[in-house]
């Protein structure tokens, strides 16, 4: 794994206090959106169908100071939009720092050459590079060319100038697992950190519907991927825990576990989490105890239907290897099997119909600013 030792030991202690407290539900990362402005229209991103109005708020530093306090994570995924735009961004990372929680920035990359500059390295603090493939594959999925060397670029100005430096790698149903596979060594022989690798977000609003990978599928290509990984020349270092690794290729059934990473945006707390708005609040307390959280997950909710996303499914592998400290150890000798019987997938027999609701929390949204604007 490339998850530094002493953050891995600091997680693995806050999730045994929370087990030992006898809490069943606890944020593990904030995911914040402190502005959803982008620089790019990428083609399955569903975070930049808003209205100017909505596309020019902002959170102040001091609101993003809040939704940690509030929620106490010990790491915070910074993403958007695009954070590089956002004034404050520097001081706001400073502040995470000071805390000492563990910062991740997401970035396209495209301002980080302008940009960098104005951060420090530090132990505790990763600039995470969206990658989604070889020069191709990227630019075809940010619908913009030019957009892979530039990232390029600036992954090696980062390492360059003392930066822990990732990529995030979300795969759509187009991947090919050899080609993946090639790009993954290219990263490697680079020198990356560490890879955060994902199946394609099924945002309701992005621009492309039909670019998003069933369950099954997700099953088949991270079989296929880790199977090709097993002889790649440099081991493939994943920001991820074994186990999660283990769910994408189907061997592990697992329900999500939504709260573990919960989102906080310029429209409030997130419901019920960082890939479904259904609903927001305005503090993190709201969130855990306000929402019914069996109306959701695979199984419960056609929406979930085909998730195998990260933020709801790391959370559960991280409690799997807590409550069960074998588990890991013996999926770490053994690595990730990619041949025979899969696991058993969660039927959808029982699941409730989707409800589309993003149009009226945008019309309430700018309800709200106009208010604010007339003083009414």
């Amino acid at each position: 794994m490339a998850i530094p030792f002493k953050q891995e030991a600091r997680i693995a202690a806050y999730v045994m206090k929370q087990h030992l407290s006898g809490k069943k539900r606890y944020p593990l990362v904030l995911m914040l959106e402190p502005l959803f402005r982008c620089n790019l229209k990428c083609q399955g991103c569903g975070k930049i169908d808003y209205p100017d109005d909505i596309l020019n708020l902002r959170l102040s530093y001091d609101e993003c100071m809040n939704a940690i306090d509030e929620c106490g994570a010990p790491c915070v995924s910074i993403a958007g939009g695009e954070p590089l735009l956002h004034h404050e961004m520097p001081q706001i990372v400073d502040g995470y720092v000071k805390q000492n929680k563990f910062v991740i920035l997401c970035t396209n990359a495209l301002l980080l050459h302008k940009k960098i500059d104005d951060y420090r390295p530090h132990a505790n603090f990763t600039w995470s590079i969206h990658l989604d493939g070889d020069r191709e594959m990227h630019d075809k999925a940010v619908c913009l060319k030019g957009t892979y060397d530039k990232a390029v670029a600036a992954i090696k100005l980062a390492k360059g100038k003392g930066f822990r430096t990732q990529i995030n790698c979300t795969l759509f149903n187009d991947a090919d697992p050899a080609r993946t596979g090639a790009f993954f060594d290219e990263m490697m022989a680079m020198g990356v950190d560490g890879i955060t690798i994902s199946p394609g977000y099924a945002y309701e609003r992005a621009a492309a519907q039909d670019h998003f990978l069933s369950r099954q599928k997700t099953r088949d290509l991270f079989r296929t991927l880790f199977a090709r990984g097993k002889t790649a020349k440099t081991k493939w270092q994943f920001t991820q825990s074994g186990l999660f690794l283990d769910f994408l290729a189907g061997n592990q059934t697992y329900k999500c576990s939504p709260w573990s990473m919960p989102c906080r945006s310029v429209f409030g707390w997130q419901k019920p989490c960082y890939l479904l708005g259904e609903g927001y609040v305005k503090t993190f307390a709201e969130l855990l105890d306000g929402t019914d959280w069996d109306k959701y997950g695979v199984g419960n909710y056609e929406k979930c239907a085909n998730c195998m996303v990260h933020c709801g499914f790391e959370g559960t592998a991280v409690a799997d290897a807590v409550t069960h400290p074998f588990k890991p150890m013996l999926q770490a000798v053994r690595g990730i099997v990619t041949d025979g019987e899969m696991a058993p997938d969660i039927p959808l027999d029982k699941q409730r119909p989707a409800e589309y609701v993003f149009v009226r929390h945008v019309e309430e949204r700018l309800a709200e600013i106009k208010a604010q604007k007339t003083g009414t």
